[in-house]
């Protein structure tokens, strides 16, 4: 978006001579101690004046103020939340910069960036006040869905006053239960009798008997703009009396009747002046002058201002200004009444001055207002790079949509921006029709040399190089049109055809068109070919320079590999891409927070928690400002990871739930859905049924053929089945499962995901075992191992627990692979010697409290217990006390015993602390 209107972050200069409200002011600061304050009123009840003047008055010098003037412009998300936290900074500068960062991400979600906004408001040491006026002019449902998340979630010491003449679409209710809601209405807003007297007799000067003011305030009843116009129309006229025994200020005709009373008592010049520069919504010396043609602008604001002639001054310079809103409605009206003939010049003339001043979007605006469809269009298609790139997408629809469609028609840069527009917002119905209104003229004009046969009008086109580039950008949306609706073999068509297209130097458009290659091929499950074409995609992005994008590939790249099983090649990928973000000198790049999560899920696969753990920790404090938008729910899925692995169950499945909601979708295929990853948990865990009962949700069944995009799930289901024959002792319930894992086998294999293959032969060793077939159950492990040790492979064998520590102490023993399986039956908590964890407890001890358990059995103290495993001691007394809870034990001598009983502890031989607590 183009530079900030600094305007609309100035808190309104202070009025002369304001009425002393007390009772108002006083209120207002008791709302600090609210999450809201609302102001609610109709036009014309002084909601502005009185924030103004608590703000520079009773608030001065006891809180930081934030301050923003809404208008319609401000529909957009993007252009809301950038000025929602330039409002901010104006506070407190340390705050936002992450959020902004996000703001500028073409897929960040509105929660990612207030979920940062917010945890940088929360280490503000002092108190916010933050302001939003005209908060009624915003109704777009994603501005007012992120204000309610803002509202629920506001940190103590901000406080939010919204202004308006509306309630907003914010929780309200549930606010006002709390006690954390306080309201300023009409009622509360009217002048008083005694205040209606001190403006009337001391700020206006007018000489009026008790009686006169009592009346104005009786017909008025209280009505602030409707006390100010009769002020100024008694002002100089001799029948006072006679003009208060006839007025009634109780609607809009007499507010009308009274301002064209007040402009019929102005100079011409005057009049002239107020009507001409009626058109635009803020005003200045030199664009009054270019609107209305005359010199002078700047002194004539200020005689207006001076004059308390319902200008609203909008910085403390005396440059910019605003006319009342009330004012500057019935002045457009009389203007149109007048003289409709001269309001497209004054609207041209603004929009030339705007478009000189570098101010494109309200340049726009009044090229719209002014029916001057042409410039309009000349000035949207210029823009929309800068839109797009600054996430504009809601305003440049709005400008699309304003726009005739048969002058859209014409343009065919404008034609594909639509296009574009609609695909961003997730709308694919039209989206076609604006590709083909493109691609006529571009496949009868190619050199543009030629008018087209068809249609009859000429072409126009303002932006030559977006020209240019369209036949690419055109088979680019088709392919991801195909994409998104499943159709691999058109998305690789147009992919392609949009590379071909691509000029050598265009390697953002060269970068997209590989990168969408290497989705479709990706999500047929061709993992080789998916990761040469993206490997080209992030070699076209980083020549252009977007860096972020090239750890957007980096993502994908190693995924695609973790699928293969080249879990080493993973680790690399994200090494080189984080050594990329974060540069020897200058600012970390956003891309780095994912890059630590990538790490550590690798680490996590190779049963490195330790080392995961930190990588996920570097992440965190990089903050969400650093990652993509898919990095929140990447990093609870990993986290949920090394919960189970240290055997917090609950923890584990809170943190899938929270990452579900968090999930934001892309064009990636969604080859791990986290519903999946969680019914996993819940078979390997008891709760097979619940997994049986998502996976009927699903639609899974045994019989399914096989499909990648679906493999995980098939095998979650096949999962729940052998725990669910497992628990019941009936071997026959897993023969359908069995068989749908020969399919899969052979699909994978086929696909060469030898990632896949491993967690395939895993799942048939547990579901052969359950079925009673110890050799078939062994036979698959003892392949899973060959296949699994180069790699690194633990975590897809040692989270499936007791059951599979069974089969590695048989594997061991016979001496295949036994080194392996020794590590693996160490990291699932068995000892070296495979000893297995007692698998008739009713909750099996996890690896974390294994190791705690075998610490209790030396001499060292908790604190030493926790420095010893690299955690805190509230950590340590956490695992304890599951212990106790799972053993059925008390103390640590009882644990000890216990674990000694069941095999658990290793064999102590000369261990120094050993007496000490065996107590034999």
């Amino acid at each position: 978006m183009g530079p900030l209107l600094e305007t609309k972050l100035h808190v309104p200069r202070r009025h002369r001579g304001l009425v002393a409200r007390p009772r108002l002011l006083e209120r207002l600061d008791r709302g600090t101690e609210a999450a809201l304050t609302l102001v609610s009123a109709p036009a014309g009840f002084g909601k502005t004046t009185v924030l103004t003047d608590w703000l520079t008055s009773v608030a001065a010098g006891q809180r930081s103020v934030a301050w923003l003037s809404l208008d319609q412009r401000d529909n957009d998300p993007a252009v809301f939340w950038t000025y929602l936290v330039a409002a901010l900074r104006t506070a407190a500068p340390e705050v936002g910069a992450g959020a902004l960062a996000l703001l500028q991400s073409p897929r960040a979600s509105t929660e990612a960036v207030l979920a940062t906004l917010v945890n940088d408001l929360s280490a503000l040491p002092d108190d916010v006040v933050l302001v939003l006026d005209d908060y009624h002019v915003v109704d777009a449902p994603e501005v007012q869905d992120g204000m309610s998340f803002l509202v629920e979630h506001l940190p103590a010491q901000v406080h939010l006053v919204a202004a308006g003449r509306a309630d907003p679409a914010l929780p309200l209710a549930r606010l006002r239960a709390r006690g954390d809601l306080v309201e300023l209405r009409a009622a509360d807003l009217r002048f008083t009798a005694d205040e209606a007297a001190a403006y009337l007799t001391v700020a206006m000067g007018l000489a009026l008997t008790a009686e006169d003011v009592a009346t104005l305030e009786q017909r008025t009843e209280g009505w602030i703009a409707a006390l100010q116009l009769a002020a100024l129309s008694m002002q100089g006229r001799d029948d006072v009396p006679g003009f208060i025994a006839g007025f009634a200020g109780d609607d809009r005709y007499v507010v009308d009747f009274l301002v064209e009373e007040v402009l019929q008592r102005q100079p011409g010049h005057v009049r002239t002046f107020l009507l001409q520069t009626s058109v635009l919504s803020r005003l200045t010396g030199p664009l009054c002058d270019a609107v209305t043609g005359q010199d002078g602008g700047k002194a004539m604001l200020e005689a207006l201002d001076r004059a308390n002639l319902f200008l609203v001054p909008l910085d403390g310079r005396r440059r910019w200004y605003r006319y009342h809103h009330l004012f500057a409605d019935v002045l457009r009206m009389r203007l149109q009444d007048e003289r409709p003939d001269v309001v497209c010049g004054l609207h041209r003339r603004a929009t030339e001055w705007y478009e000189r001043s570098g101010d494109r979007a309200e340049a726009v605006h009044h090229a719209l207002a002014g029916g001057d469809t042409a410039r309009a269009a000349d000035l949207v298609e210029l823009a929309l790079p800068a839109l797009q790139k600054g996430r504009q997408e809601a305003t440049m629809r709005r400008w699309l949509e304003a726009l005739p469609d048969e002058v859209i028609r014409v343009r065919p840069v404008l034609s594909v921006g639509y296009a574009a527009a609609l695909m961003v917002s997730g709308q694919v119905e039209g989206v076609e029709a604006r590709l083909r209104d493109a691609e006529q003229w571009l496949t009868a004009t190619p050199d543009r040399g030629h008018d087209p046969p068809a249609p009859a009008t000429e072409m126009v086109v303002a932006d030559d190089a977006g020209f240019h580039r369209l036949p690419s950008a055109i088979s680019m949306y088709r392919a991801g049109q195909a994409l998104l609706s499943g159709n691999v073999a058109g998305t690789v068509a147009h992919a392609r055809r949009a590379l071909d297209l691509a000029g050598a130097e265009d390697h953002l458009g060269r970068g997209g068109a590989a990168g969408l290659l290497g989705l479709a091929h990706w999500s047929s499950g061709d993992l080789d070919t998916g990761h040469r074409w993206y490997a080209d995609a992030a070699t076209s992005l980083e020549k252009a320079g977007h860096v972020s994008d090239v750890t957007g590939c980096a993502i994908a790249l190693a995924d695609i590999r973790v699928g293969q099983g080249r879990l080493g090649e993973a680790m690399t990928t994200y090494e080189r891409a984080l050594q990329l973000v974060t540069p020897d000198t200058g600012p970390v790049l956003r891309g780095a927070a994912d890059m630590h999560v990538g790490i550590a899920g690798v680490h996590t696969e190779h049963g490195d928690l330790d080392a995961a753990r930190r990588h996920l920790a570097a992440s965190r404090d990089l903050g969400e400002h650093l990652g993509l938008p898919q990095n929140p729910y990447r990093w609870r899925v990993v986290m949920a990871r090394i919960r189970e692995a240290e055997g917090d169950v609950a923890a584990a499945l809170g943190l899938l739930e929270e990452a579900q909601r968090r999930y934001v979708g892309d064009y990636f295929p969604e080859v791990r859905p986290v519903p999946a990853l969680r019914a996993r948990v819940l078979a390997r865990h008891g709760r097979w049924a619940d997994a049986l009962a998502w996976a009927q949700e699903r639609g899974l069944s045994v019989d399914d053929d096989p499909d990648y995009l679906r493999e995980f799930e098939h095998l979650t289901l096949a999962r729940a089945l052998a725990a669910r024959s497992a628990a019941e002792g009936r071997a026959r319930s897993v023969s359908g499962a069995v068989r749908l894992l020969d399919r899969l086998l052979r699909a994978a294999e086929e696909g060469g995901r030898t990632g896949s293959v491993i967690d395939v032969l895993v799942v048939q060793a547990i579901s052969e075992q359950a079925r009673g077939d110890l050799p078939a159950a062994l036979a698959a492990l003892r392949r899973a191992l060959a296949l699994a040790e180069p790699r690194g492979h633990v975590r897809v064998f040692t989270d499936e627990g007791p059951r599979v520590g069974t089969l590695l102490r048989a594997v061991a023993a016979e001496g295949a692979a036994a080194g392996y399986a020794r590590r693996l039956m160490a990291a699932l908590g068995n000892g070296e010697d495979g000893a297995p964890v007692a698998e008739h407890l009713v909750d099996p001890l996890s690896a974390r409290e294994l190791d705690v358990l075998r610490l209790l059995g030396s001499d060292l103290d908790g604190p030493d217990i926790a420095r010893q495993l690299f955690v805190s001691v509230n950590t340590v007394r956490t695992h304890t006390k599951n212990i106790y809870a799972k053993l059925g034990v008390t103390n640590r001598r009882a644990a000890v015993r216990r674990g000694e009983e069941l095999d658990l502890m290793p064999r102590y031989r000369d261990h120094p602390g050993r007496a000490a607590v065996s107590d034999r």
